[in-house]
């Protein structure tokens, strides 16, 4: 660390509830231990076009509560080459940034791994993602806000569901993984979660159908993680009208509400951690990890393990819902 003398910092990707808490962590922590700290707005864009500026204490007062993220975020396809790369070092150098904290999901790992690799830099990340989908931590910053957002969701069109006596089909977010629709099931008494860990085992509508779910019940929620593959919800309501047109069934899409709102204690407590962490792992010399945590514990991940999607969802959860739902 002896070299280094001034951190960057960004966020980069989706926005997840908590970023703020981790750039206050980062920022704050950074200036105690005589370190200066400087904001890089809109992710890469910030770097390749030189939005940078320098971060004081004051700077992330009274924003551990804000969802979003102060710094924001965009994506930009001049990093993605060669030459703008090479443009976001210059403009490193040029602002007397020696190492990044980078806050962000698969991509945003991608990215600092690879300019990490190119330019021999500093980079520790932080996993900044509702999706919970990156390899060597247990969670993700914004995780738990996104799956209680769901949780009050799925409560509310439940009072519907049951008015009406009809099939509801609620669409989540998860990129390539399950955690929101499965946990988001069992968590409101869902009878069913369509998730993409499944979908070459088992066709998972006909199973919900032919498990006679209607037996003891006139309405039923399923959630559903967004896939091409199935075509999300809007696909699997244009199946039931198809296949099985004794059901009414109905579609909600909850989107980007999921990536909003207040972080919950969990999500600031383990955003302020893992912030505070990033600057230790900077201190000990290490680079090119994420912070991860693990069974409680805070863990470094390499890039390359972070990104490869090696954890695998714990599928009992699957039986569990339908144990429940009877």
């Amino acid at each position: 660390m002896g070299n280094i003398k001034t951190i960057g910092i960004l966020t980069s990707g989706g926005d997840a509830p908590g970023m703020n808490a981790a750039i206050r962590a980062v920022t704050r922590t950074a200036i105690y231990r005589g370190f200066r700290v400087m904001g890089i707005m809109r992710g890469y864009y910030g770097l390749v076009f030189n939005e940078i500026e320098e971060f004081t204490s004051k700077s992330v007062s009274n924003i551990i509560q804000q969802g979003g993220t102060i710094l924001k975020t965009a994506r930009c396809k001049e990093f993605t080459t060669a030459e703008g790369r090479k443009t976001a070092y210059e403009n490193m150098q040029r602002a007397g940034i020696d190492a990044l904290v980078v806050i962000g999901g698969d991509g945003s790992l991608t990215g600092a791994r690879i300019f990490a690799e190119e330019y021999d830099i500093p980079i520790v990340g932080l996993p900044g993602t509702i999706d919970n989908d990156l390899g060597g931590t247990d969670r993700t910053i914004g995780y738990d806000t996104a799956l209680n957002t769901i949780i009050d969701a799925v409560d509310k069109i439940r009072d519907t569901a049951t008015s009406h006596e009809r099939l509801f089909f609620v669409e989540v977010m998860g990129n390539r993984a399950g955690y929101l629709a499965l946990n988001g099931a069992i968590a409101s008494g869902a009878e069913a979660a369509i998730i993409p860990e499944m979908e070459t085992e088992i066709d998972q509508l006909a199973d919900l159908v032919n498990r006679g779910f209607r037996k003891s019940k006139n309405s039923a929620i399923v959630l559903v993680a967004e896939n091409p593959t199935t075509g999300g919800a809007l696909g699997l309501a244009q199946r039931i009208k198809e296949e099985f047109p004794e059901y009414d069934a109905r579609v909600t899409i909850l989107g980007h509400l999921q990536r909003g709102g207040s972080p919950t204690a969990a999500d600031r407590i383990l955003a302020s951690r893992m912030g505070a962490q990033a600057i230790t792992a900077l201190d000990e010399g290490q680079r090119n990890v994420m912070i991860g945590i693990k069974n409680g514990e805070l863990v470094y991940v390499p890039f390359s393990k972070a990104t490869t999607h090696t954890r695998n969802i714990d599928l009992e959860g699957i039986e569990l819902v339908k144990m429940l739902s009877i």
